[in-house]
């Protein structure tokens, strides 16, 4: 498989996302945008204001006296069951009996207008018994609470290799959660038909979750309940579980009343009601030799699953398959707990677990450089995995793409690392005020979903006579170029123009039973199901051709929006219309499922990646040490990409993945007080990068001549989430610039984010 350059918009064309102009002259349709059609009711929830209590009364009364007011629901209105778990079971769309976290929502307005929803919410008595909450993660440890049994990961013998280590050291580290701040907040709108049809658009990831949810809540089959999302103004991981809550409660409303019905979160509330990134807390202890080889190793992984598991197995499970990061560990334990809190349940976000993984073995093989007065890449020289030994992962899976060594010496070697670090020293010991550091970040992501079930996609395809070809998968467009790479894979098999294909919205009942675009694999699953179906079509267009030409069928060739047999030749579009008065199908479903995956959930091993993804970045910055701000001054990248599909498309997924990871690791700061309410819920309390946080050198270079030694579709690589861990080089070198503050003595304290306080209060204990 193969694309070619003869046509607009093929395999590997650096061609813009199909959407690009009508993002930036906003033309581009999203639900809220959609004209409201007669009777379309608006929804406001009304929530607890407390961390943990039980709901002893709800006095909907003086609401629904309210002018406009065409309903208030609760848990009891629920005609199926009140849960829209999506793994486990038991985690309510409404708060049932007791509310367990600050925003849980207990209650659902309607009115004709958002205002008086707005205010009819307000008038809707809640009688709480106050409860004790578990607020943090060693509160949770403590009482050994969690949202479903921890996991582990053990290879070897982790306890005889430490007690026989020559060196052994033991540490903590913390690294916070993150909000996904989408552009687009979460919003739902269901519009009620016959016998008990419900259509639902909804800002999703994951429309099939969705139907499922809305199903399971309403009481009625999942063929009564049609999903639709043509985009999503950002999802990054929090609309893949999360929006089934909210197009639960408008299809409740929609069921009850018969009028269409509409959720929309208010920013505030988008941040107070969902998920975010799990925040986590380390503790390690680590054996290794004089060249700082690691010998055992045990870490503890604490997450902050919330009030329920959500997929917190799942993100806690790629933080354990993510511990190793680059590095061949003989003896290990991983130990992995579901901290379950009187806070929001948190939920997948890009990355999906890999980055809290990852940061905790940088910490560790730092502390090793330290104590043998080593640098970091040196420990990371001698604990990289091996190409043809060396090369077997804690939970089992043998790698056979190995390539970040020799990536990691050629960015090196490129940008004069060694070089950068002297003008670092010399810039130090000429400045008091201002330091500078510099730090490198290698990254192996594994691609494909945890549970190999998800591995699938299914896609339809439609040509017509005329030669224009409908496309239709089960991935979502959130902004990442997804429909724009997999009609590039369309146009590739019948080798026509991009623009005769036409890009729709995902729906439910045009391809069921699919799997949420996450995971990176939202091209792998989606593109190589829409080859198979264009492909059908294409051979019994082959067919029809062989007869009209009379020649053998691997004589007809495909090739700039033309069908050629030797000489002779006609277009796509004549070709179809052949094909159809043959009375051949121009129609065809397509199906994919990734090969060769195993994963057993309770052992915690297998081979659960497809393959993995490679990158490194080098990232200096520098620090005032009287106020504690950071700048990021310049980043170079060198990233895997396979044999890109859209070079243009994943130099902005790169670009994007860093910052968004930057923000993560150094600005956005998540607070709660002590009553469990979230203090940083909108812009002016919550600090995402602005565009004078981008570096102002950011070299990014897609590594050429590497196509990917697996099967994929034409045989590119995922892009989505391994850049984003490749910022944890600038937390690093943030790290490095702290500890050029003192003597050398000591290792920095600085968790992340790496907010100007806490950068401060690390300069200030490594001065003291």
């Amino acid at each position: 498989m193969d694309g070619t350059q003869n046509i607009v918009g093929a395999a590997h064309d650096k061609i813009q996302h199909d959407s690009a102009v009508k993002h930036v002259t906003g033309k581009a349709l999203y639900i809220d945008d959609m004209p409201n059609l007669p009777g379309t009711l608006e929804i406001v929830l009304v929530t607890s204001p407390h961390a943990h209590a039980n709901i002893k009364s709800i006095d909907s009364g003086v609401a629904l006296a309210q002018k406009g007011v065409a309903a208030v629901l609760t848990a009891a209105d629920i005609a199926g069951h009140n849960d829209i778990a999506p793994i486990f079971e038991g985690e309510p769309a409404i708060a049932e009996g007791v509310a367990e976290y600050v925003g849980h929502p207990v209650a659902i307005v309607a009115a004709d207008t958002y205002d008086q929803a707005f205010q009819a919410a307000k008038l809707v008595q809640v009688d709480y018994e106050e409860l004790e909450p578990v607020l943090e993660i060693k509160d949770a440890m403590a009482k050994q609470q969690f949202t479903y049994t921890p996991p582990s990961i053990t290879k070897g013998d982790p306890d005889k290799a430490l007690k026989k280590a020559k060196h052994r050291l033991q540490g903590e580290l913390a690294c916070g959660g993150q909000d996904h701040f989408y552009l687009e907040a979460n919003v739902a709108l269901a519009v009620p038909g016959e016998d008990q049809d419900m259509t639902v658009y909804s800002s999703t990831q994951h429309p099939t979750e969705v139907q499922h949810g809305v199903a399971h809540v309403l009481g009625v089959p999942s063929n009564a309940i049609t999903v639709e999302i043509r985009r999503m103004g950002g999802g990054f991981g929090g609309k893949e579980s999360q929006p089934t809550i909210f197009a639960a409660m408008a299809a409740m409303v929609a069921s009850k009343t018969g009028q269409p019905a509409k959720l929309r979160l208010r920013r505030d509330d988008d941040m107070i009601i969902t998920g975010k990134r799990h925040d986590y807390e380390f503790d390690y202890d680590v054996g290794f030799d004089d060249d700082g080889r690691i010998d055992g190793l045990d870490i503890a992984m604490m997450m902050r699953s919330g009030n329920v598991a959500d997929l917190s197995s799942g993100v806690m499970a790629r933080s354990l398959c993510h511990g190793d990061n680059c590095y061949y560990l003989e003896n290990v334990r991983f130990r992995g707990y579901p901290c379950k809190t009187n806070t929001v349940s948190n939920t997948a976000f890009r990355g999906f677990g890999g980055p809290q993984g990852m940061i905790v073995i940088e910490t560790i093989l730092e502390h090793i450089g330290h104590h043998l007065g080593k640098s970091l890449d040196d420990v990371r020289k001698v604990n990289y995995y091996g190409t043809n030994d060396r090369n077997v992962t804690p939970y089992g899976q043998t790698i056979s793409d190995n390539i970040i060594e020799e990536m990691t010496d050629r960015l090196m070697a490129e940008i004069d690392f060694e070089g950068r670090k002297k003008e670092i020293e010399k810039f130090n010991a000429e400045n008091s005020t201002l330091k500078k550091g510099i730090a490198a970040m290698p990254v192996k992501f594994g691609i494909s979903f945890n549970m190999p079930a998800l591995n699938q996609a299914g896609a339809l395809v439609h040509v017509y006579t005329d030669g224009s070809v409908h496309l239709n998968h089960g991935g979502t467009e959130m902004g990442q170029g997804l429909f724009t790479k997999v009609a590039q894979v369309v146009a590739t098999v019948f080798q026509i123009d991009i623009d005769n294909i036409k890009i729709s919205s995902t729906r439910t009942d045009k391809v069921p039973n699919t799997s949420a675009t996450a995971a990176s694999a939202g091209s792998d699953l989606n593109g190589m199901a829409a080859y198979d179906a264009a492909d059908k079509i294409k051979t019994r267009m082959i067919g029809i051709a062989a007869k009209n030409f009379d020649v053998a069928e691997n004589e007809i060739e495909f090739r700039q929006n033309r069908v050629y047999a030797g000489n002779e030749s006609l277009s796509f579009a004549e070709l179809a219309h052949m094909t159809w008065e043959n009375r051949e199908s121009l129609s065809a479903t397509g199906y994919y499922q990734t090969p060769d995956l195993t994963w057993d959930p309770i052992t915690c091993t297998g081979s659960p990646f497809y393959y993995y993804s490679y990158g490194v970045s080098i990232s200096e910055v520098v620090i005032d040490t009287l106020t504690g701000e950071s700048r990021t001054l310049k980043t170079d990248i060198l990233q895997d990409c396979g044999k890109s599909l859209n070079p243009r498309v994943d130099y902005g997924q790169i670009e994007g993945a860093f910052v968004q990871g930057m923000g993560w690791l150094t600005s956005e700061e998540l607070v709660w007080n002590d009553k469990g309410q979230l203090l940083t819920h909108g812009p002016s309390t919550y600090k995402i990068p602005g565009s004078r946080d981008v570096p102002p050198e950011l070299n990014i270079h897609i590594l050429e001549d590497a196509p990917n030694r697996v099967p994929t579709i034409f045989r590119s690589k995922a892009i989505g989430e391994p850049p984003l861990m490749l910022a944890i080089s600038v937390w690093l070198a943030l790290r490095d610039a702290v500890s050029r503050c003192g003597d050398g003595s000591k290792l920095p304290k600085l968790n992340a984010p790496a907010t100007p306080e806490a950068i401060l209060n690390a300069v200030t204990e490594i001065r003291a």
